[in-house]
């Protein structure tokens, strides 16, 4: 997943020349943060990113954020803002959510979706009213989804001439985006911001003032299964805001390592390995990211294929896997029946910190998919027993609505 080229603590100058090599990577305005605070940076996609600081191991910052709160540097992602009065009809020709059913400041985790089907990419959309949305999506489909909404605005305005719709990509020296994750992250951040966050649920966003600096966009969401905050600010404040909420003494600096293990333990896919152009959402154990008016319109793409899976299954499904023995599976192992006929592969896998064991997720014909299902997996060579698995991993603590 990552690039082999490692940095630790060498100083800012000998980082820079050690990466200089890396061709289009790039830093966010915390590169510099990173290394002063023993970051170890690593090029992931094309972004100069830590994977773990020096003061932790990937299992014990994963296992501090299960219990307290990690601050992640997740600038490198892709916010985008879009204006203009039929902005939502405009999002919808190109997504799988309901926009237009959700209240202002709601958000919602959606998919792009090409016209067979596919899945070209996951991200959180925020109605921040009816002419406004914000959308966060993945640092690694960063081109590919500029070019993708700019050529659904290309078609919109042949249907719609006199739309007013504007979009606006940032770059992360543009705007900074921090995750504050586990569950003192409330706390945390309520002593740094006038936003009562006692009355900000799961998938609800607002602005408001964090540690003196104005504008901050708070959205309570993430991506490790805890209850947790994505802080967007001006880049030019987010050491000033990341140096504020590391006084307490609750959070510590986290990397892309603990990331990748607390997302897989809540079951959650990485694009490019779980969920890729040639899965469905249905395939992705995801169908619940088609909207019900959706599915009565048929109006998003690849609509034919996607319903038709919903009313009658998909061949193969995305499930979870553990295993107590043997070395973890990783992204490419052979999922195999206990006769030993090939399934599928392994799309995701690691230790797992919380539970002890090995965890994956993969893709296996629906019939193998019932919990419960015995089988093995291939590692290097030689066989190991695993079980088909409820997900998440590990239960998810977001701070949902009362009912």
């Amino acid at each position: 997943m990552f690039s082999l080229r490692v940095v630790s603590k060498r100083g800012i100058g000998a980082v820079k020349r050690a990466l200089s090599t890396d061709v289009k990577a790039e830093g966010t305005a915390l590169f510099d943060f990173h290394v002063e605070n023993g970051g170890k940076i690593v090029n992931f996609g094309g972004f100069l990113l830590p994977v773990q600081y020096s003061d932790l191991s990937i299992v014990n910052s994963h296992l501090f954020t299960r219990k307290s709160a990690s601050l992640f540097d997740v600038s490198h992602m892709l916010q985008t803002e879009i204006y203009g009065k039929d902005c939502v009809e405009y999002i919808e020709s190109v997504c799988t959510a309901d926009i237009k059913g959700l209240q202002n400041h709601a958000a919602v985790l959606t998919v792009f979706t090409n016209e067979q089907g596919g899945i070209l990419d996951d991200l959180i959309v925020t109605k921040v009213a009816g002419d406004r949305l914000y959308v966060v999506s993945n640092a690694a489909r960063k081109h590919h989804d500029q070019q993708h909404l700019l050529k659904a605005l290309e078609n919109h305005r042949k249907r719609n001439p006199s739309t007013d719709i504007k979009l606006r990509f940032y770059e992360p020296m543009e705007k900074g985006l921090l995750a504050l994750q586990g569950p003192k992250a409330s706390e945390a951040l309520q002593s740094l911001t006038d936003v009562d966050l006692t009355q900000l649920y799961f998938m609800n966003s607002t602005v408001g003032n964090v540690a003196g600096i104005h504008n901050c966009r708070i959205t309570r969401c993430g991506y490790t299964g805890e209850d947790g905050f994505e802080i967007a600010m001006k880049a030019s404040n987010a050491v000033k805001l990341a140096t504020r909420l590391l006084t307490n003494e609750n959070v510590r600096l986290a990397g892309l390592g603990a990331r990748d293990s607390l997302r897989l333990e809540a079951g959650l896919c990485l694009y490019g390995n779980d969920i890729t152009s040639k899965t469905t959402p249905v395939e992705a154990a995801l169908t619940w990211l088609v909207a019900k008016r959706r599915r009565e319109l048929k109006d998003f793409p690849g609509a034919e294929t996607i319903l038709r899976q919903i009313k009658e299954g998909s061949s193969v499904k995305r499930v979870g896997l553990v295993s107590d023995k043997g070395p973890p599976a990783r992204q490419g192992a052979s999922i195999l029946s206990t006769e030993g006929q090939e399934l599928g592969k392994v799309t995701s896998g690691c230790p797992s910190p919380s539970l002890g064991g090995n965890i994956a997720m993969g893709y296996v014909p629906t019939n193998y998919g019932k919990i419960g299902t015995k089988v093995s997996l291939k590692i290097r060579d030689k066989l190991y027993d695993a079980v088909v698995t409820k997900m998440p991993f590990v239960k998810a603590n977001y701070y949902n609505r009362p009912k």
